[in-house]
């Protein structure tokens, strides 16, 4: 698909223009309204094929918590391996929709490597996620940032004092919450390790704060993100910081997510899967996987 499309399907996800200038500029791109409507479906996300790992696999308990913060109760979406026993800890951060099946799906994956994992509903602050996509993610543009992150940093000694918690979090996200979890990196000193996929950097000033080691995954087509990146890595070497970058040849942003049509890159995000596993398993400690 024409990156010109794809580039202002972004901006369309991310609240730069409105849903009605986005379809008037696709038809325009598209040579037709017929042509703009066929390839919407392409854009946008499929929730039919999140369950990758059903619900009810009967390796995995999971179940709907809640946890305290600066901004009142934060729900969220725990799993884990059947057998209980001591566990670290992974908290997964949604794009900028919310808690959606997509990311419960993530959920059960890690939890499936053997992790104790959450995935709180940051909308929370301001009622909760909403079923509809659309609806969601506008609710998110009138949800306040830091509402939001003080939400996700009351996460980790939630998920440090579980009972099967071993005291070692770790934190993963996508977009959005790929932005979160670089803030999460500068302002938890409990935090064991950070992976944010394709998110906004934080400024020079937090750098120092990081205690953890970063797996920072970007993709190739994705300037508004990619541009922060030279600036992040030179504090990140000035501070002496632990870190590693990939940026994936040929992605475009959210190039892991599986029900992201034309967006989604299945070799990209197998690889940066396995990337992450393999140094949440370095620095977090290797779980035993369910079975």
């Amino acid at each position: 698909m024409d990156q010109q499309i794809i580039n202002l399907y972004d901006s369309f996800t991310h609240g730069e223009i409105n849903r009605r200038a986005f379809l008037d500029r696709l038809n325009v791109l598209a040579g037709s309204a017929a042509a703009g409507a066929a390839m919407l479906p392409l854009l946008q996300c499929d929730y039919a094929k999140a369950a990758t790992i059903p619900e009810n696999d009967p390796r995995l308990a999971l179940e709907r918590v809640s946890y305290d913060s600066p901004k009142g109760k934060i729900n969220g979406y725990l799993a884990r391996p059947k057998d209980k026993g001591k566990r670290p800890a992974v908290i997964v951060i949604h794009q900028n929709r919310g808690l959606n099946p997509h990311i419960e799906d993530v959920a059960r994956r890690f939890a499936l490597e053997g992790f104790l994992t959450l995935a709180p509903d940051l909308l929370s602050v301001n009622g909760g996620t909403p079923p509809d996509d659309d609806k969601a993610r506008d609710l998110h543009t009138k949800t306040d940032r830091e509402d939001m992150i003080a939400g996700a940093l009351a996460g980790v000694p939630f998920m440090l004092k579980h009972a099967e918690s071993t005291g070692k979090v770790g934190a993963t996200g996508f977009c959005f919450g790929g932005g979160v979890v670089n803030r999460l990196a500068s302002g938890s000193p409990d935090l064991a390790a950070a992976v944010p996929y394709y998110g906004a950097q934080v400024s020079a000033d937090l750098v120092p704060a990081i205690k953890s080691p970063l797996l920072l995954q970007y993709a190739e087509n994705d300037d508004n993100i990619n541009k922060g990146i030279a600036a992040y890595e030179a504090a990140l070497k000035a501070s002496n910081k632990r870190y590693t970058i990939y940026i994936y040849p040929g992605t475009q942003h959210a190039f892991n997510d599986d029900t992201a049509g034309v967006r989604y890159n299945k070799e990209a995000a197998d690889l940066a899967w396995g990337r992450t596993i393999v140094f949440f398993r370095e620095n977090l400690g290797t779980p035993a996987k369910a079975s």
